[in-house]
């Protein structure tokens, strides 16, 4: 079964279309079978995403391919398996428009560090065995949520918003994405195998 990844920043033009194709191309090369979406809370609605964006999903390896702006939705969360937000408030305004999609809402940094902790974490190390999809790894997020150290800022959760603003800008956002993106792949992809390892 596919799953299903929503990204949502506020345009939809810079950080969660970058993060959108990041997250699709690196999880098809690892195998997983899932499908990414991008939206926007107030979305520029049908612009492609700016250059500086395209240029840094090239960079990265997310192709830069055609997009267009499009409006979250209920529609949109509530066929999302997992929902991965640019900043905290925008986690809020998806709590805020479907309330039960909230456990499995999440800054894009913020599930990044929970995959990171339950990756380091030996006390998690039965949990994460039997974590055997993507699907029941996001569920074993959601149930570890609160015992992943935060962040010293909460602020550190979210990603920088680089639209209009200078190119060191949307190199610090490219960057805390790229490396989110990172993280997240390897859990999944590793929840993906184990799965594999487990239906031979």
């Amino acid at each position: 079964m596919s799953l299903s990844i929503l990204v949502v920043c506020t345009g939809n033009v810079c950080r969660s279309p970058l993060a959108e194709q990041l997250l699709a191309v690196r999880l098809e090369a690892a195998g997983v079978d899932a499908t990414v979406r991008s939206a926007g809370t107030q979305a520029l609605v049908g612009e492609a995403m700016t250059r500086e964006a395209v240029e840094l999903s090239v960079r990265y390896g997310g192709g830069g391919g055609r997009h267009a702006a499009t409006q979250l939705t209920d529609a949109l969360i509530e066929a999302a398996d997992l929902v991965l937000t640019a900043s905290r408030e925008h986690r809020a305004i998806v709590a805020s428009m479907v309330p039960r999609a909230a456990r499995m809402s999440y800054t894009i940094r913020e599930f990044a560090r929970i995959a990171e902790f339950l990756e380091l974490d030996t006390e998690s190390t039965l949990a994460l065995a039997q974590a055997t999809t993507p699907a029941a790894f996001i569920e074993l997020a959601s149930t570890s949520r609160g015992f992943a150290t935060p962040p010293a800022q909460p602020g550190s959760d979210d990603i920088v918003d680089p639209y209009r603003r200078s190119p060191q800008i949307y190199e610090e956002s490219g960057r805390a994405i790229d490396a989110a993106a990172t993280a997240i792949v390897r859990a999944l992809s590793t929840a993906s195998r184990l799965g594999s390892r487990g239906a031979a």
